[in-house]
C-alpha cells in the first residue's frame, strides 16, 4: 500500500468527522510515515508499522470527543421550511416523550450496572472488616474460656479473609470490564456519527 492509497482509504473511513479535524489527522499519519521513510523503512514497512487503517482509524475515533463529531453530523444541510417546522412543532410531544423515555432507560441500566459494581465492592470492605473482626473475637473467646465459640468465629474470620481476597479479584476484574465496556459504548456511539462510505 502507497502513502496515497493509505490516505485515501483513511479519509473514507473517517469520512463523517469535520473538515478540518479529517485534515489535520491526515496530515499527522503523512508526517509519520514521511517520518519512518528517512529512518530508512520502505513506503509499504512505514505503513505497516503504523498497524493499517483500521487500527488507525480506531484510534482517531477513540480520540476525538463525541461533542466534535455529533456538531457536524447535526448541522442542517438545508433550511427547514415553514411545512417542515409545523410538522417538527406539532409531533414535538409525541417524539419528545419517546426520546426522553429511551435515555432515562439507557441511563438506568448504565445506573443499574455501576450500582451492581458498587454493591459488590461493598461485599468485599464487609468481608475484609469481617476476616479481622472475626480473629479478633475469636482469639478473645479462647482466652476468656469459651474455646467452642472461640474456635468457630476464629474460622469464621479466617473464612470471611479467604472470600475478601476472592472478591477482592473478581472487584478488579468487574471494574475493569465496566471501564472497558464504558469505552467500547462511547466508541459505538461516535461511529453511529461516522458516515461510512462504500469503497
Amino acid at each position: 500500500m502507497t502513502k496515497q492509497e493509505f490516505k485515501e482509504e483513511l479519509r473514507k473511513r473517517l469520512s463523517g468527522l469535520p473538515k478540518r479535524e479529517l485534515e489535520e489527522r491526515l496530515s499527522f499519519y503523512s508526517d509519520m510515515i514521511d517520518d519512518r521513510i528517512e529512518e530508512g523503512l520502505s513506503e509499504d514497512d512505514a505503513i505497516k508499522d503504523l498497524g493499517g487503517t483500521d487500527k488507525v482509524a480506531a484510534e482517531i475515533i477513540r480520540d476525538i470527543p463525541l461533542s466534535k463529531i455529533a456538531a457536524e453530523r447535526i448541522k442542517p444541510k438545508n433550511k427547514l421550511g415553514a411545512l417542515e417546522i409545523t410538522l417538527i412543532a406539532l409531533g414535538s410531544p409525541l417524539w419528545i416523550t419517546l426520546a426522553a423515555a429511551a435515555l432515562v432507560i439507557v441511563i438506568s441500566i448504565y445506573a443499574v450496572i455501576w450500582s451492581v459494581l458498587a454493591s459488590l465492592w461493598a461485599v468485599f470492605a464487609s468481608l475484609a472488616a469481617c476476616g479481622p473482626a472475626g480473629l479478633i473475637a475469636g482469639l478473645i473467646f479462647i482466652f476468656s474460656g469459651n474455646a467452642l465459640s472461640g474456635v468457630f468465629t476464629l474460622g469464621a474470620g479466617i473464612l470471611c479473609a479467604g472470600l475478601a481476597i476472592l472478591f477482592f479479584f473478581l472487584c478488579i476484574l468487574a471494574t475493569k470490564g465496566i471501564i472497558w465496556l464504558s469505552r467500547e459504548i462511547m466508541v459505538g456511539i461516535k461511529n453511529l456519527f461516522i458516515k461510512k462510505e462504500n469503497a
